[in-house]
């Protein structure tokens, strides 16, 4: 009996990443709420994620089962083990001498299971290699760190630095903040310090909650826009390798199964990652869909 529990802040969306995760629909499986969730102080703390149990039913196949690493090895068993067994109840009718020279054959088929599983390895190793591949291929922006002695107060990166040490301060964090710009005059800001993951959240929720409340006062009464970029860490270059490589990993799978995959809810920035880590595989394609804060990829295979 295959069970998976998933957490998200409503019950459809955990409901949704249990059957992505399973690999099968709503009809499939039985769901319980392990936990309800709660919404926290402003929607940043305290809050707690609603745990759901999804039970696939016994009384139907998994749809997705053939995609397990030890499972196409027990398919190719049961398939040369049946000529064998018929061999077997055929020979009994002309010698009982004949028995084991027909058993011979049924052994053979175990020789097979090596060479699949080292193709399996080599496929692995070529998928982490094309990962490894477009990670590198990522363009990065140079930034420029400005000294904290030469930071105008009254710059983008004043107001934000300004901004974040007394957000920090009010949440109880000890940080150091150091800032940056870009040749656009972006602002990057840079926390470090005991941070144990508060200013983090879960999936980066909290950070993108005070990186987006910094870009509203920083902003703020000003004619051109500018980006602020957060980071504490180093979570955002983790992050990002996470979901090239979920990419990578989905869109296997979509061209697997000749089905289209959603992915979780994600910010525009986490999609734009999605988006750029396929944009070369020729196999798929990606789209949006859903409203904010629902909108999601979806990587569909090319027919």
């Amino acid at each position: 009996m295959r069970q998976y529990e998933a957490t998200a802040k409503t019950k459809e969306e955990a409901i949704e990443i249990g059957l992505q995760e399973l690999g099968v629909s709503i009809g499939d499986v039985d769901v319980l709420v392990v936990e309800e969730g709660s919404k926290g102080l402003f929607g940043l703390f305290g809050s707690r994620p609603v745990k759901v149990r999804l039970t696939v039913k016994e009384t139907e196949e998994d749809p997705l089962g053939n995609l397990l690493d030890d499972k196409p090895a027990k398919k190719a068993e049961k398939k040369t083990e049946k000529p064998a067994e018929k061999k077997t109840e055929k020979k009994p009718a002309v010698k009982a001498e004949e028995k084991k020279p027909a058993e011979k054959p049924a052994e053979k088929p175990a020789e097979k299971k090596p060479v699949e599983k080292k193709a399996e390895k080599a496929e692995a190793a070529s998928e982490e290699k094309e990962e490894r591949t477009e990670i590198r291929t990522l363009e990065k922006p140079e930034v420029t760190m400005i000294p904290a002695d030469q930071l105008d107060p009254e710059s983008p990166a004043g107001e934000a630095k300004a901004f974040l040490g007394e957000l920090t301060r009010l949440m109880g964090v000890d940080v150091t903040i150091d800032m940056g710009t870009d040749a656009e005059g972006n602002v990057y800001g840079f926390i470090e310090g005991d941070t144990l993951g508060i200013l983090i959240g879960r999936r980066g929720e909290t950070l993108d909650a005070v990186q987006y409340l910094t870009s509203l006062k920083v902003n703020r009464g000003r004619e051109n826009y500018t980006r602020v970029t957060l980071d504490t860490e180093n979570y955002r270059a983790k992050r990002e390798d996470t979901l090239i490589r979920l990419a990578n990993r989905m869109a296997n799978r979509a061209v697997r199964t000749g089905r289209k995959v959603s992915l979780e809810p994600m910010n525009p920035y986490e999609r734009r990652i999605i988006h750029f880590a396929l944009q070369q595989n020729e196999n798929v394609t990606t789209h949006s869909e859903g409203d904010e804060p629902n909108r999601h990829v979806v990587i569909t295979p090319k027919k």
